[in-house]
């Protein structure tokens, strides 16, 4: 019995060893499933493509003011937003330091002053003695020289004077110009150095429109300058438009952004500093393009793409494309696609590629149901 029971044990451990081993196993993933899809047929049509693009109503002169000489800020007079006048003080440092200067600059001609009077008195003197033979030239050139000096002496000094009383003059910040206060960097109490900004006011005056234009795009901005109508703005708020003039375009890029700044002229639309508006450039009218909606383009990778159904296998695969602009709610695909081909236009987030799907068919309307007749008329 025991013989038996040895060789019934190996035979019945071979025959569940692989049963335990398929079920200890990983289980098959699930297919993905059949999605329905909604799909439009590619075809070339014309466009007349616009780009849209977020400015800023600025100031075409904004000044930040600041102080000529160094000091401790004792008071500011206007805060942000305040209107201010020309010749309007703005601002006062400490100025003692600068009066006591101007004090000492005074003393300093006052000197200089006598000194000058006293060398001109001795020199008439010596012209006395000079013509009665009791000095010689030489000596009465020396005392013209002395007397030459003393003046030049007095005036180094009055020009000090002059620096010193400006510099005095320097304690008041004074606004150049009409214009509304921007900006406030500094605060009572705070010591400045001098050409600190401690306030900046946009002068009154024309207003620029100021937007960034990405690197691709900087040559249309500057091709439609010269087509009228080309470039505008639109102010927030407003449904109005109003034509653009380009005055400025940046040289170089941001080394951040990698845009371009580009100041234009707003003319005579009624603006506010700092308003919000958008710049719409529209392109001239363009021939054989394919336009999508908006819901059909994926962005990947920085990059945009479609799904392209394969009819044969009912698979998607994605396929990069060129967007060269919008048009309402279509964007105008510049490259990347041919007439015929079949594109998912809905439900493009949840698409992988190789996945299989259906065309999406909308339900049909249920049938009105039957009016019932009307009774017959009893006899």
């Amino acid at each position: 019995m025991p013989h038996l029971l040895r060789l019934v044990s190996p035979l019945l451990l071979a025959t569940l060893l692989p049963a335990l081993l398929s079920g200890c196993g990983k289980q098959a993933a699930a297919p993905e499933p059949e999605r329905a899809v909604r799909t439009q047929l590619v075809s070339a049509g014309s466009a007349s493509a616009s780009h849209e693009y977020a400015a800023e109503v600025k100031a075409r002169v904004e000044s930040r003011l600041s102080f000529r000489v160094s000091g401790k800020l004792l008071s500011r007079a206007v805060n942000l937003g305040d209107t201010v006048k020309p010749g309007q003080v703005l601002a006062r440092i400490d100025a003692q330091d600068l009066k006591l200067a101007e004090a000492a600059a005074s003393a300093a001609v006052a000197a200089a002053r006598t000194n000058r009077d006293q060398a001109g008195q001795d020199y008439k003197r010596f012209v006395d003695l000079q013509r009665q033979g009791f000095i010689s030239a030489a000596e009465l050139e020396r005392r013209d020289s002395a007397f030459k000096a003393a003046q030049a002496q007095l005036e180094q000094a009055k020009a000090q004077a002059d620096v010193q009383g400006n510099q005095a003059a320097y304690a008041q910040l004074v606004a150049d110009g009409a214009g509304v206060v921007t900006a406030v960097n500094a605060e009572p109490g705070q010591v400045l150095a001098a050409g600190t900004p401690v306030v900046s006011v946009a002068l009154d005056g024309p207003r620029d429109v100021v937007f960034s234009v990405p690197e691709d795009q900087i040559a249309r901005v500057k091709a439609a300058a010269g087509l009228p109508g080309a470039l505008k703005v639109k102010v927030w708020g407003s449904d109005k438009t109003a034509p653009l003039t380009l005055r400025e375009v940046a040289a170089a890029a941001d080394p951040v952004t990698r845009t371009f700044l580009i100041k234009a002229d707003a003319g005579k639309l009624d603006v506010a500093l700092g308003q919000s508006a958008t710049v719409v450039l529209d392109l001239p009218q363009v021939s054989n393009v394919i336009k999508l909606p908006l819901t059909a383009v994926l962005q990947q990778g920085g990059k945009s793409s479609v799904w392209v159904l394969e009819s044969g296998s009912m698979t998607v695969k994605p396929v990069a494309v060129q967007v060269g602009g919008a048009e309402g709610n279509d964007v105008v695909i510049a490259g990347g696609l041919s007439a015929g081909q079949e594109v998912v236009v809905a439900g493009v987030h949840v698409l992988n590629p190789g996945q299989k799907v259906k065309r999406y068919v909308p339900p049909r309307a249920a049938a009105a149901p039957a009016t019932p007749a009307a009774p017959a008329a009893s006899r």
